[in-house]
């Protein structure tokens, strides 16, 4: 029997390994069912890590059903499909081997992929193995359902008592088995999260089935708390595929699908177009527009806050409710671009303009001292205070060295001032003595 060089060189299928070229165990091995098990309970009690075992059973199941393989092309020595027995046979034997895999999985739950489990499931009902192996596969399931990948979960229903093509209960019953756990602790939130989008891309596409029931469908959607989902937009693409394959719906069934609905955590695309589908009821319109409306108003209530300024709580206007599309958003955007660049050009003109304003008033303040020796005063202004003040003080400033002086005293100044022994002087001194 072969050995592997390196035990930490075993790898998942679909991954780098080294099984083609150096297998531990050789065809007689896979050949021999029995001998496997067995084999797998040594490699156990030498306590092998769980991921190698593993991967060790992922290869063993795709050496014999290649549905199991990540690549149809990776085909076994005793594939079932090229076995010369009958069909009944075939399926005997297929039902057998699962329920040998089931019974030697690891029983940690991070040994094997989710989606591996879920191949296996899908097998598993089309050969109807017992019920006990089927709720442990789903078991192990519910604890990765996370990790999951939408084409896996995608399983069709082989009960011919189940009119739907896909098996929409066995899904409901991953999930409710998935939100236990989450409850109890065991998962966290964003792997809930997680779960919600995978959930809402299934709906999405069982929902296209006619035969799907309005019960299956409330039942899967609803089966996740209301905080599981960030956002209902995947929710709601559900619910509009939904009625658009199934027109015969009540107007009171389509008030039961849109209660399912949080208006308030629809993106703004999804209540545009929500706001003007007509598979909608009337009240289910309403609720959105009047979501956006509180939306825009916490918005503006929001943005008043930092100037001062709140606004005010108008009335419903089913046109302000409406959202923006993308060209309507890039144009505001570019108009209010241009009237920034219009105020900063005004500023820096209205910023040149103080300037030479401050250079004329400086040039008025040295005329001015030259105008007041002739007792004129010029009414110019600069700033807030008028040239004419600053005169005024500094007229009341000078009373105090010469005293108060009127227009009399001024007068008298003047004619002192002038050569009094002038003829003209003279002449007139005589007319007033006379």
């Amino acid at each position: 029997m072969k050995k592997l060089s390196s035990p930490d060189s075993v790898t998942f299928p679909g991954k780098p390994t080294q099984f083609s070229a150096e297998c531990w165990f050789d065809d007689a091995c896979i050949l021999d069912m029995d001998y496997f098990v067995k084999t797998i309970s040594g490699i156990k009690a030498k306590g092998v890590r769980p991921d190698l075992i593993g991967s060790i059973i992922a290869h063993y199941a795709s050496k014999w059903l290649p549905d199991l393989a990540y690549e149809d092309a990776n085909k076994g020595l005793t594939n079932f499909e090229e076995s010369p027995e009958s069909v009944t046979a075939s399926w005997m034997k297929k039902r057998f081997f699962v329920e040998t895999l089931v019974g030697i999985l690891p029983p940690e739950k991070d040994s094997l992929p989710c989606n591996f489990f879920l191949r296996l499931l899908r097998t598993a009902n089309m050969v109807n193995v017992e019920p006990a192996y089927r709720e442990e596969l789903e078991k192990r399931i519910s604890w990765q359902l996370d990790q999951a990948s939408l084409k896996e979960l995608m399983i069709p229903s082989f009960s011919h008592t189940c009119g739907t093509l896909l098996d929409v209960e066995l899904v409901s019953r991953l999930v409710k088995k998935f939100v236990h756990l989450d409850i109890e602790g065991a998962k966290s939130g964003a792997a809930l999260v997680k779960v919600a989008k995978l959930v809402d891309c299934y709906l999405a596409e069982a929902a296209m089935d006619s035969n799907l029931s309005l019960s299956e469908f409330v039942a899967l959607a609803g089966a996740l708390p209301s905080h599981a989902r960030a956002t209902d937009d995947g929710l709601y693409r559900a619910i509009d595929t939904y009625l658009k394959a199934h027109p015969e719906v009540t107007k009171q069934e389509r008030k039961s699908l849109c209660r399912l609905i949080d208006s308030r955590k629809l993106s703004p695309e999804a209540s545009l177009h929500a706001a003007q589908n007509d598979r909608l009821p009337v009240r289910a319109v309403i609720q959105v527009l009047f979501s956006e409306q509180a939306k825009l108003n916490k918005q503006l209530d929001w943005s008043g806050s930092f100037s001062g300024i709140r606004s005010p709580n108008i009335g419903f206007d089913p046109s302000a409710a409406r959202c923006l599309s993308k060209r309507e958003v890039g144009a505001q955007q570019m108009e209010i671009r241009k009237l920034r660049e219009e105020v900063l050009r005004l500023q820096s003109q209205c910023n040149a303009m103080q300037v030479q304003i401050e250079k004329l008033v400086e040039k008025k303040k040295g005329t001015f001292f030259r105008w007041k020796k002739l007792g004129i005063i010029p009414s110019i202004k600069s700033g807030s205070i008028s040239v004419v003040d600053r005169i005024v003080e500094g007229d009341r400033e000078g009373e105090a060295a010469f005293g108060r002086q009127t227009p009399i005293d001024l007068k008298t100044k003047l004619v002192r001032g002038k050569n009094s022994n002038t003829p003209k002087h003279r002449q007139w001194r005589k007319s007033l003595d006379s």
